[in-house]
């Protein structure tokens, strides 16, 4: 049986927050997530960037580390890696055999997320890591990675108004949610929020006792690395910064800092180890410069509104005289004010008229898409919505599907810069068509 064919038979119970099950399913497989010293990042946005410094940072310090991150983009098994390594699809089969053999029947079925989570503490177990680096899927205080009493350092990178349907329809109660993966006495990180979240955090610390830092941006400096790397500098630590965007400074900022605490307690990390960490970081789809059909595209998530305030911002920062040229970090100078041709897909769960007055400038041409095998919203409405938000788009019109979509936004961009976004399920299914095409 594979992968897909197992996680599928439990897609059908849907996303239900709690703990419960969880920490059922863990009891039966013995409790692997006791044995597995752990970093717990929560936030809305970035969290996995600061996932992927730090699992980058501690694999070149030597340690065997574990990462688990959500969703993938391509396959399931991106979701759980060993030192940077994801887990083969026979060890994947392997160890979600194991954790459906260990379901009791006569209690409610763990959700795909719960059975997922749970083959990555077991994998995990079993291999011995000395530390993982565990991405919150949804929230924190009820999300079943939050199940760990003792994290070496829990992290908040940031907080803003998503998945409101289920997390609460404000900042404040958003932010009462992710301060669920704080825990009494131990270190946390925390990186900048909104007043009202932040008020929300810092009573909760303060309950808890909570040693935290606050982390403010780190500063990029006029000096490069041979690669063309901006060398940012946070604290008393230079290093590298392999991924786009300003707010990369801020993400990286937090990483650093987590690593600084675990440095306070002992954990081997040299400054050697930080630099060549962060100058291997890969995080696909977010700011991602590839091309198709021969075109320079720049690719990003930008699913929720404060991640395309980000995309717009990167987009605002660069040369568009250089896009070919792009694909190394830029400081913002110079606002790009020439047109933009998007080609988006969203959710329908998403906030579609705040993420489109983010992006959409005058004379911009917007080519809609469906997302696949998802709960997508439908082009035409968000064409039409487009045209309410910025009436005086070059072009706003529907597609069948991406490949459509994309072929139209490609041959009429001419000099534009081409951006697909709109939802990280999208980036996924081109790069698997991407991949499809090279294979």
């Amino acid at each position: 049986m594979t992968v897909d064919q197992i996680l599928e038979r439990f897609q059908r119970f849907g996303v239900h927050l709690g703990l419960e099950r969880i920490e059922n399913l863990l009891a039966c497989l013995g409790n692997p997530h006791h044995q597995v010293p752990i970093i717990h990042v929560a936030g809305t946005n970035g969290k996995g960037s600061v996932c992927a410094y730090l699992s980058s940072i501690l694999t070149q310090a030597g340690y065997r580390v574990g990462r688990y991150i959500s969703p993938h983009l391509v396959d399931w098994t991106e979701r759980i890696c060993i030192n940077e390594q994801p887990i083969s699809r026979t060890d994947l089969e392997r160890v979600l055999l194991e954790v459906e053999a260990a379901i009791d029947p006569n209690q409610p079925s763990p959700t795909q997320f719960e059975v997922i989570t749970a083959a990555a503490w077991l994998y995990f177990a079993q291999q011995q890591v000395d530390i993982a680096v565990i991405e919150v899927g949804l929230g924190g205080r009820l999300d079943a990675t939050n199940v760990c009493d003792r994290p070496l350092v829990s992290a908040i990178v940031s907080i803003s108004r998503e998945h409101w349907q289920r997390l609460g329809p404000t900042v404040a109660h958003i932010a009462r949610e992710k301060a669920g993966v704080l825990k009494a006495g131990c270190p946390a990180v925390i990186g900048k929020l909104p007043p009202d979240a932040q008020a929300v955090v810092e009573q909760r610390i303060n309950e808890l006792d909570c040693p935290a830092v606050w982390v403010e941006a780190a500063t990029a400096t006029h000096k490069k690395t041979s690669q063309g790397l901006t060398i940012a500098i946070y604290q008393d630590i230079e290093y590298p910064l392999p991924l786009l965007g300003q707010v990369q400074l801020i993400n990286s900022a937090i990483a650093i800092a987590a690593i600084k605490l675990l440095q306070q307690q002992r954990w081997q990390i040299s400054s050697e180890a930080i630099w060549q960490g962060m100058t291997k970081t890969r995080w696909l789809g977010r700011l991602q410069w590839t091309n198709w059909r021969d075109r320079r595209l720049l690719v990003d998530g930008a699913h929720n509104p404060a991640a395309a305030q980000v995309l717009r911002q990167y987009i605002d920062s660069i040369n568009p005289q250089s896009v070919e040229d792009a694909g190394v970090n830029h400081s913002p100078s110079t606002s790009n004010q020439q047109p933009i041709t998007w080609v988006m897909g969203m959710l329908s769960t998403k906030d579609h008229a705040d993420i489109f007055e983010a992006l959409l400038r005058p004379g911009d041409q917007l080519y809609l898409v469906p997302v696949p095998d998802h709960s997508s919203a439908e082009p035409e409405q968000l064409a039409a919505l487009s045209r309410q938000i910025c009436p005086s788009l070059a072009r706003s019109q529907a597609y069948p599907d991406l490949i459509a979509g994309l072929e139209a936004a490609v041959s009429s961009a001419s000099s534009n810069l081409v951006v697909l976004c709109g939802s990280l399920y999208l980036v996924g299914y081109f790069l698997s068509l991407q991949n499809s095409t090279v294979s």
